[in-house]
């Protein structure tokens, strides 16, 4: 098996160790935690119209301010929590971005409670299972498939907010929903009846 320096990867993350870091241990490898899939809710909104390198910088600070992505405490912000939010230096002081965290976390408990997690209602979108592109090109990776149109659509009928195709499309690529690894990278998911030498079990998201 290469070593860590030698491996292909997809050319976006090649900017810095951070960077490397998220594609070779997160991107697209599935998530199910009820706290995680809110994490990356809200950082993927908040990445619009931003670089994913200035919210992966100041995804600490996130998850201090956002009492660590804890959808329950979130969802009781207040206005005055809201203002020392935009005070802080840490996150993206985005009057409607802020707002819009707090009214996502109490549209996603809205979600735990009729279908018992969010986790259980999100995957739905792709029949419980990831979609294995396998693109070769990064020229291949849509901005936004059926599949994000969808949720985006049902997400914003609930009463979410930043949840545009596009930024869905992103969310269910960080969530591994969708697998778009370059098919010559190492994290690409293997093709029908082929076996990867020196493999080890799928990476688990932190």
């Amino acid at each position: 098996m290469a070593s860590r320096s030698e491996r292909r990867r997809c050319p976006w993350c090649l900017g810095s160790e951070a960077y490397i870091e998220y594609h070779d241990r997160e991107w697209g490898v599935p998530v199910h935690d009820e706290r995680t899939l809110f994490e990356l809710l809200i950082l993927e909104g908040a990445q619009a119209g931003l670089s994913w390198s200035t919210i992966l910088a100041k995804r600490p600070s996130y998850r201090r301010a956002f009492a660590g992505f804890d959808p329950r405490r979130v969802a009781a912000f207040d206005a005055r929590r809201i203002r020392a939010l935009l005070a802080d230096p840490g996150i993206v002081r985005n009057r409607l971005k802020v707002a819009g965290a707090v009214r996502n976390a109490r549209a996603f408990l809205e979600v735990q409670k009729e279908f018992g997690s969010f986790d259980a209602y999100v995957w739905r979108f792709v029949g419980g299972r990831p979609l294995q592109r396998r693109p070769r090109r990064m020229a291949d990776v849509p901005a936004r498939t059926r599949e994000s149109d969808a949720l985006s659509a049902d997400l914003r009928r609930r009463g979410f907010t930043f949840v545009g195709s596009t930024i869905c499309y992103a969310f269910m690529q960080a969530v591994g929903m969708v697998n778009d690894h370059l098919r010559d990278c190492w994290r690409a998911p293997r093709a029908p009846g082929s076996r990867r030498r020196g493999s080890s079990a799928t990476l688990r998201a932190k």
